[in-house]
This record gives structure tokens, C-alpha cells and sequence, in this order.
């Protein structure tokens, strides 16, 4: 078993790295309005939380166990909630929330299904849970890391539950009018940055002598020009009944 990863440590690193994706970005604020309240669990810096309140100007509120990642979203000075907690154990109120998400955040829950009923429970009656996370296609298809990293593939798909397996235990949990959605983001990398700092935290788990292989493979092609990236998201939404 993989160890758990100190996210607290990466903080600074995810701040400086890890940036919104714009096609999950603009799926989550197409079912917002300023009278929503929105709960983002995992919210780690707060990219997507702060997008959200800054083009919807909703109330957004972030739950996180990493006193380090919201140290960030603080310092960030935007007007979101930002509370210390797990996804398993959500202390707000109920029926609070007209959207409740996360983004790559599922695979690191520990009891899925007590987070998914705390997710019902928050939601008002209507209201949407979405799930951003890999499927395995998405896991062994992930460009560049796969290419340049192929080690980290069997380490994601140790760790990253199965689309049916989470589409049933959201079900499970209460929901509803379960669908799935694709967001792919096409963008150049142009320097190996966030690659050294292993902002990805699969590259944690890899040998040295294999990050060290793919970095090197990187950096060359790099010094050849821009590589190519695509980023690409599953959205697994679920409602809860009226």
C-alpha cells in the first residue's frame, strides 16, 4: 500500500504549480448563480474556489485537512470560507449547499461512501454533487507524465477507484440522475519546473533512477521547443432528489 502523501509539505509547490482547468472550471460555474452556495471538498490552495467566487461572486466555502493548503487559500485574501476538515466528516449544517465538488481529491478519501452521504446531507433538496477525477483510460493516456513517467501509470491505477465502482457508491449514498461529462484542456509545457518539484504527486512513488530518467527525457525535448500537453478530467455528477 502507498504511503499517504503529506500534502502539507507540497503546499508551496502546488501554490506556485497547479492552476485551474479551464473546461472543469466552466462546467462547474454553468450551474451557478450568485444566490448559490458552493462547498469545494479538497479545496487544497483554493484555485478552482477562488475562480468560482470571482466569476460568480456566490458564497463559496473550502473544507481541507491540511492546515498548510489553507494557510494558501488564505493568504489569497479572497472572500471564501476556508475550514479545517475531512471529506468523511463535514462539520456544516445540513442542507446548506447547492453544489458540493471535487477535483482529483476522491482517490485519496479514505471511506468514500461516509463521504458521499456527507455530501447528500450538506446538499439542499436539488441540489449537485460532481466528482472530477481519472478514469483508467485518462490514467494510462495522461500527457506528458505517462510518456516521461511511464512508472507512475501502475501507481495511479492502485490508487484511483474505478468509474463504475464510484458511480455505484454515489448511488448508494442517495443520489440521483447520475451522469458523466469530459473536460480536455490542450496547453504547451515550456519548462520542467513543476516536473522537479513533483507537483504530481504519483512521481512521489516512482524510483529515483526513474524520475531521474524521465526528467532528462523531458529537459532534451524541451530544449528542442514547447511539449505538447493535454489535460483531461471525468466529471461524475449526481443530484440529490427533491
Amino acid at each position: 500500500m502507498l504511503e499517504k502523501t503529506d500534502y502539507g509539505g507540497l503546499a508551496a509547490s502546488y501554490a506556485a504549480h497547479r492552476r485551474a482547468h479551464p473546461g472543469v472550471l466552466s462546467r462547474l460555474i454553468a450551474v451557478l448563480d450568485p444566490k448559490s452556495c458552493v462547498l469545494e471538498i479538497g479545496c487544497g490552495t483554493g484555485n478552482y474556489l477562488t475562480a468560482i467566487r470571482e466569476n460568480v461572486r456566490c458564497e463559496c466555502v473550502g473544507v481541507d485537512p491540511s492546515p498548510e493548503m489553507l494557510a494558501r487559500l488564505r493568504e489569497r485574501a479572497a472572500p471564501v470560507r476556508a475550514i479545517d476538515g475531512r471529506a468523511e466528516r463535514l462539520l456544516l449544517e445540513d442542507q446548506t449547499f447547492d453544489l458540493a465538488y471535487s477535483v482529483d481529491v476522491i482517490h485519496h478519501v479514505g471511506d468514500r461512501e461516509a463521504a458521499f452521504r456527507e455530501a447528500l446531507r450538506v446538499l439542499r433538496r436539488g441540489g449537485r454533487v460532481c466528482t472530477v477525477t481519472d478514469s483508467e483510460w485518462m490514467l494510462r493516456h495522461r500527457q506528458p507524465q505517462s510518456m516521461y513517467f511511464p512508472e507512475t501509470v501502475d501507481v495511479e491505477l492502485a490508487r484511483y477507484p474505478a468509474i463504475e465502482v464510484l458511480r455505484a457508491e454515489m448511488e448508494c449514498a442517495g443520489f440521483r440522475s447520475m451522469r458523466e461529462d469530459v473536460a480536455e484542456h490542450a496547453y504547451e509545457i515550456t519548462d520542467a519546473e513543476a516536473y522537479r518539484a513533483k507537483v504530481f504527486s504519483s512521481l512521489l512513488y516512482i524510483s529515483d533512477e526513474a524520475f531521474r530518467r524521465g526528467l532528462g527525457r523531458l529537459e532534451d525535448d524541451l530544449r528542442r521547443g514547447p511539449v505538447p500537453g493535454v489535460a483531461r478530467y471525468l466529471l461524475l455528477w449526481g443530484e440529490k432528489p427533491d
